[in-house]
């Protein structure tokens, strides 16, 4: 697992925001909730993409919130935001060939 995210600012936040505008969701989590195995997709796609799109179709508010913080702990990524059911996850990746760049603080 890489190192600990370095915590984004509010405007680095609203970039990445933006940006995420036009993304597809990537995973979907569905009624069997957080698995092993949904994880590590979030994981491959966290690695890939960078910036991730999720969707969870599974319990109520308070067990969405609940399995958005174990997956931003899990994966080590940042949550961007929340809108409904789909939060958006950003974890960087220094060895992609085109990493995103953050605008400065």
């Amino acid at each position: 697992m890489p190192a600990s995210v370095m915590p984004i600012t509010a405007k680095q936040r609203r970039w990445l925001k933006a940006q995420s505008h036009h993304l597809k969701v990537v995973v979907t989590i569905g009624q069997a909730g957080l698995t092993d195995r949904v994880l590590a997709e979030i994981l491959g796609a966290l690695d890939h993409h960078e910036l991730l799109k999720v969707k969870l179709a599974a319990g109520d508010r308070e067990l969405r919130d609940a399995m958005i913080d174990e997956m931003v702990e899990s994966s080590d990524s940042e949550l961007v935001n929340r809108v409904g059911n789909v939060a958006v996850l950003y974890r960087p990746n220094p060895k992609k060939r085109s990493p995103i760049a953050l605008p400065p603080d």
